[in-house]
């Protein structure tokens, strides 16, 4: 029985580094199985859309697609721009088997790229001291995705022993400019930015700038398309797929019906 497509769907832009991250994912995992059909689709500003994505992958004769959104900050519910690509997907091709696997999420394992970004971005700024951490996302996610952040955090600040405190990008939520000052009322000094972002979006370079300007000693790279997220983007992927599985339950009900009624 031949896999079920994966389908990555993320934000597009007009900055090509910002889908590359999403090219070099699919490169990743087409390593990992090269026998699967695995394609990287956008949500706006770049091609593939989802559509273009399934429509290349329905003349291959793929009738089975999990779609895995690659959102860091929700852990449960897609976004609605996600939501509404999967009910398009089922209008257009009413013949072919969709589902929408959990976001990406914002997972503990995560915060060990966060932490080797941080670092390449300290020793580039030759920054050897700090009091302060800030955990800046694009936005504030779902009800869980935002509690989980706020204990990645509490986690982040454990493991260094360093107060830290969240920010968001999209103005959903407290900007990286409120932390940085939240911290600076608490006398620290020496204050980095750890970003939890998976590629370079316009909102993370504005979120960047901000934290500069506002006396932020260094502000990492995005996550980009590290092994964990490879790993995450499968698990999702594989989770999602039994939702397509057909165990031969339908038949045995029937099989069970006509049995009954011949009683």
């Amino acid at each position: 029985m031949t896999a079920p497509a994966l389908v990555m769907v993320s934000r597009g832009s007009s900055d090509p580094r910002v889908a590359q991250v999403t090219h070099n994912l699919r490169k990743g995992l087409q390593t990992i199985r090269p026998e699967m059909a695995v394609h990287g689709a956008f949500l706006d500003h770049c091609p593939p859309s989802g559509l273009q994505a399934v429509a290349q992958l329905v003349k291959q004769g793929i009738d089975e697609i999990v779609f895995v959104p690659l959102q860091l900050a929700n852990a449960i519910d897609p976004s609605e721009q996600m939501e509404a690509l999967g009910r398009r997907a089922r209008a257009t091709y009413p013949d072919v088997r969709f589902t929408v696997s959990r976001p990406v999420g914002p997972e503990v394992s995560l915060l060990t790229i966060l932490d080797q970004r941080l670092r390449a971005s300290l020793s580039a700024h030759r920054v050897l001291e700090l009091d302060g951490l800030v955990l800046a996302s694009a936005c504030a996610g779902d009800v869980r995705g935002s509690a989980l952040l706020a204990r990645r955090a509490r986690q982040w600040s454990t493991h260094h022993r360093l107060p830290c405190l969240t920010a968001v990008a999209d103005g959903s939520g407290p900007s990286v400019a409120q932390a940085i000052q939240g911290l600076r009322s608490q006398g620290r000094r020496h204050i980095a930015v750890g970003s939890f972002f998976l590629a370079p979006t316009n909102l993370f370079h504005t979120q960047a700038d901000l934290a500069y300007r506002c006396g932020a000693v260094s502000v990492s790279e995005p996550l980009g398309a590290a092994q964990e997220v490879i790993d995450l983007v499968l698990a999702r992927y594989a989770f999602a797929a039994m939702d397509l599985l057909d165990f031969g339950f339908a038949a045995m009900d029937a099989e069970d019906e006509h049995q009954t009624l011949g009683a």
